[in-house]
């Protein structure tokens, strides 16, 4: 007995000691019951290389390793704590993190990493927590954060980002705080978010955003949970707030002066709204949120009058505890709103309350501007500007500035020129400015851009130039900034894809070129040449109507927006090599036939398919071929379809949209019917015909039931041909549900109304045809 005793003390000793003075480094301490080794302050330079293999927990904070090289944790794999705070990182290397595959905590706070590579954090598969606040972040590359599926919380706070572009965060699948304070936010992507399906809550407070992004914020369903405070938005119009879960909306300390009653009718469940020192003078009672249980209005200069009284009352009725206290009138100075008699809110007569009011605008006008409020003068600073050394910002925004001004703080990173009269952009226009970022020249109603104009600026990676009167580019526009990755042209007059000026771009990843002039697309000088690495291209608004084979080969560009053009037939023969391509918008074009195979070129990579309000009247049966369980959005909403073509085969669909389409609801439509009866989506789909049903869900309605098993009627095939529709005079449809009688074909002109050019025209041959004297 005690010979097994001490075999077992030995065993244990053998295992312990190599932690504990064999292979514990010599400036770490290293503790074998807890498994973990501490060398915190020791001025290292690179990991030690002694550290024993079955550590769990590191801790290398405040030292001087600068580098993460590949592979640098590969002798380390048992690891699920790591802690690298304060070492003077400025680069983590592709794969450095790889073979920790245990990790759950990953501490990268206060060190110097600008960009996150695609594969920085490739390997750490078990990933809960990352720290990566306080840094100088300023790019995620796409891709960034494709390895982290378990990750529950990612902090970016304390960091450099100016924009957040499309699909940032894919890969995100276990995501539930996503911490963006402290940036300097300006704009987010409409799809900036997507993908974060489990995320509940997201701190965006302390940026620079101007307006709320809605159309971001749409794709956060699970969102419960929103900070939006400390950001200048003046403004919350309708429905600016789309969150079915979100229960705590945080929107103090902003610039608000105003706020529809329906802002926030789209946030059902809104329990607790913080609108806390704003500019708010009143509010109306808000429609949507029927549980809100808290409103706090304190901060805002409330003047407590009539124009008060609804929103006291509502709250007296819902049970909404007010917070906060009147500025004015007089007698009402410094009274908590809650406690408030609606009685005690009311106007002696319009005219003069606003004297009153107007007497005390004046009064805070002439006397109450702080003298802090003007610039610092020891900042370097061109004349009419402000400069900001600490956030590195320089701003001369609707200043009038008839020429760019010079003279900016060296390390000025963003620098927002917008809303001035420069008409044109010599050469050499920003000198002095190779450190900014990110560029804004909106509303400046520029007209011309020379060769050249650009130079110098080598860490440009956003330029807006968005809102102006450019017709063409000079081909040397863009000449000197080599690292320019986010380009916004949109809202110019071009009548031409800017090729040649792009060809000097080979960073160039978004091209946003909405609301210009462009009609044709041409393959010379496109994107396989001139933007090889191109993964985002916006063309909605233009005029397109022609777009040449080859005009779209690229072995990059993921996503293509060509909604909202002049577009008479699917571009299936542009698309002929672009291998990559995940997302397609076509609504809004006048494309009123889909033939097979026309997403065959596509097939394999196609995730969202967008073809709404296009005049479609008929699909072919094979129109969908090829694309199977890898598309994940498809929406044909607003068009004139009577049929679908099967949609089985679409196992992966995550939002399907059919509304608005007089589908016939007929025995051809019954596979749609069963495939409808078989998904988890909800899946809006109504019938159009016959008109006793017309109107109801296709889900509801029974007259399927006199279907064959099959699902085919006798004549099938001459209700399903395999080209576009024809135009026929003459005709009547029967429907096969017993009892019904004939249809005549006038309402079935009435249903194509908005086809102006052909009334008379119907989506696909009907069911059996008479002729019939009309």
């Amino acid at each position: 007995m005690h010979l097994v005793s001490a075999a077992a003390f030995l065993l244990v000793l053998g295992l312990s000691s190599p932690v504990e003075s064999g292979k514990c480094p010599r400036v770490c301490s290293c503790d074998s019951t807890k498994l973990s080794v501490t060398c915190v302050g020791k001025n290292l330079t690179e990991i030690p290389p002694t550290i024993d293999e079955i550590t769990v927990k590191l801790d290398l904070r405040n030292n001087n390793l600068q580098v993460l090289s590949r592979r640098a944790f590969i002798l380390m794999p048992y690891l699920t704590h790591l802690n690298l705070q304060r070492c003077n990182i400025n680069k983590v290397k592709e794969g450095a993190f790889r073979a920790l595959g245990r990790l759950v905590s990953l501490n990268l706070a206060y060190n110097k990493i600008d960009i996150l590579y695609q594969e920085s954090f490739d390997g750490l598969s078990s990933l809960k927590e990352l720290h990566l606040d306080h840094n100088r972040v300023e790019e995620i590359q796409p891709g960034a954060f494709a390895q982290l599926g378990f990750l529950n919380m990612l902090a970016l706070t304390h960091n450099q980002l100016v924009y957040i572009p499309n699909m940032a965060f894919q890969g995100l699948n276990n995501i539930k705080w996503l911490r963006l304070s402290h940036n300097s936010l300006n704009n987010l992507a409409p799809e900036a978010f997507a993908g974060l399906f489990t995320l509940s809550r997201l701190s965006l407070d302390h940026n620079e955003l101007q307006f709320f992004p809605t159309e971001a914020m749409t794709r956060l369903p699970e969102v419960t949970r929103l900070d939006m405070s400390h950001n200048p938005i003046t403004y919350l119009g309708e429905e600016s707030v789309s969150m079915a879960k979100l229960t705590r909306l945080y929107l103090d300390h902003m610039s608000i002066q105003d706020l529809s009653d329906l802002a926030l009718s789209r946030a059902p469940f809104l329990s607790h709204l913080d609108l806390s020192h704003n500019q708010l003078r009143y509010l109306e009672p808000l429609s949507g949120p029927k549980e809100l249980a808290s409103l706090n209005l304190t901060g805002n200069p409330v003047y407590c009058n009539c124009y008060m009284r609804p929103l006291r009352e509502w709250a007296g009725v819902g049970g909404v505890k007010l917070l906060g206290t009147c500025t004015g009138p007089p007698h009402l100075s410094d009274e908590p709103l809650q406690a408030v008699v609606p009685l005690d809110l009311r106007c002696r007569s319009r005219g003069e309350m606003l004297k009153d009011e107007f007497e005390k605008d004046d009064e805070e006008d002439t006397g109450s501007l702080p003298p802090t409020a003007k610039p610092k003068q020891k900042v370097k600073c061109p004349d009419n500007c402000d400069c900001d050394i600490e956030s590195q910002h320089a701003t001369c925004e609707g200043r009038g500035h008839t020429k760019v001004p010079r003279g900016f703080p060296a390390k000025t990173q963003l620098l927002d020129l917008r809303s001035n009269h420069f008409h044109y952009l010599p050469t050499n226009s920003f000198p002095g400015t190779s450190q900014v970022v990110s560029l804004h020249l909106e509303f400046c109603k520029i007209h011309q851009i020379e060769s050249g104009a650009f130079r110098g600026m080598k860490k440009l990676f956003y330029l807006y130039l968005s809102d102006n009167d450019l017709t063409s580019l000079d081909p040397g526009a863009f000449a000197g900034a080599p690292e320019l990755t986010y380009l916004h042209l949109e809202g110019n007059r071009l009548v031409q894809f800017p090729g040649s000026a792009l060809a000097l771009l080979p960073s160039l990843f978004v091209l946003h070129l909405e609301q210009n002039a462009i009609s044709k697309l041409e393959p010379t000088g496109l994107l396989s040449s001139a933007t090889p690495n191109l993964r985002e291209l916006y063309l909605t608004n233009n005029t397109i109507n022609a777009i040449a084979k080859g005009a779209l080969d690229s072995a990059f560009l993921g996503t293509l927006h060509l909604d909202s053009n002049q577009l008479t037939e699917m571009p299936t023969h542009a698309l002929s090599d672009a291998p990559n391509l995940e997302e397609i918008k076509l609504s809004q074009n006048s494309i009123r036939w889909v033939g097979p195979n026309a997403f065959k070129p596509i097939s394999q990579s196609l995730k969202r398919l967008y073809m709404d309000q296009m005049g479609m009247e008929k699909m072919s049966r094979d129109a969908l071929a090829g694309l199977g369980p890898g598309l994940r959005a498809l929406t044909v909403r607003g068009n004139q379809l009577e049929e679908l073509p099967d949609l089985s085969p679409l196992t992966g669909l995550e939002v399907v949209d059919l509304q608005d389409n007089p589908l016939m609801c007929d025995c051809p439509l019954l596979p749609l019917r069963r495939w409808m009866e078989n998904v988890s989506l909800e899946v809006i789909a109504t019938c159009g015909n016959p008109p006793e049903i017309r109107g109801q869900k296709v889900r509801d309605v029974h007259v399927f039931t006199s279907c064959p098993e099959s699902g085919s009627a006798p004549d099938e095939k001459v209700a399903t041909p395999s080209g576009p529709p024809k135009v026929k005079k003459t005709k009547t449809s029967l429907s096969k549900t017993p009892g019904v009688k004939a249809r005549p074909a006038k309402p079935k002109a009435k249903l194509l109304k908005p086809t102006k050019k052909k009334p008379q025209r119907k989506p696909g041959p009907p069911k059996t045809t008479k002729n019939k004297t009309l």
